[in-house]
């Protein structure tokens, strides 16, 4: 099994730190994790994307040329990787910042208001956290169990507040996917 996830936004949106909790919290259920981050010059409000490859075998190369799942938090995002998602593979949308339609039928589409769960959290900067709590329920990848000790150990530093808040956005993004399954 070899599962290839591509998180990409604008930088300040958390893509990086989406990706590199995945690949932290895979690595501790015991798969084999490749984590590939990118990101333009300016960085916050540039562009940034990364890849995160997960297998229970080796990994050959941290490219996702047709990744399994594509996290678009943005407009460009959409464009750019709505084409290299495999057939019969998933994409989640943040949909508070992509107003148009994905053009593709062959690929399975969620829609997440992720802006608008965060406000409601009280945190604008849980987007990312709804938006991988989505994606663990839907393709259980790993669990939010998972996802929560692979967060703590990533961001140590954090407030017990915001910790909380991140919890949370984990567990909204995952319920919100599932009402709607």
């Amino acid at each position: 099994m070899l599962i290839k996830t591509v998180f990409s936004g604008f930088g300040g949106q958390g893509v990086l730190m989406m990706g590199y909790i995945l690949a932290v919290s895979a690595m501790r259920d015991g798969m084999h994790v490749t984590y590939l981050p990118a990101y333009g010059a300016e960085v916050r409000g540039g562009t940034a994307n990364c890849t995160v490859s997960i297998s229970d075998e080796d990994i050959a190369s941290p490219v996702a040329s047709s990744p399994d799942y594509v996290i678009a938090m943005n407009k460009p995002s959409l464009i750019r990787y709505e084409g290299q998602i495999k057939p019969k593979g998933t994409l989640f949308l943040n949909s508070d910042m992509v107003d148009i339609d994905p053009k593709r039928e062959d690929i399975r589409v969620f829609k997440i208001p992720a802006n608008t769960i965060a406000k409601k959290l009280g945190s604008e900067r849980a987007i990312n956290m709804i938006m991988l709590g989505a994606l663990s329920a839907r393709t259980k990848i790993t669990s939010i169990d998972s996802l929560i000790n692979g967060l703590t150990e990533v961001i140590k530093t954090k407030s017990a507040k915001q910790m909380g808040i991140n919890e949370r956005g984990l567990e909204m993004g995952a319920k919100y996917v599932l009402k709607g399954a």
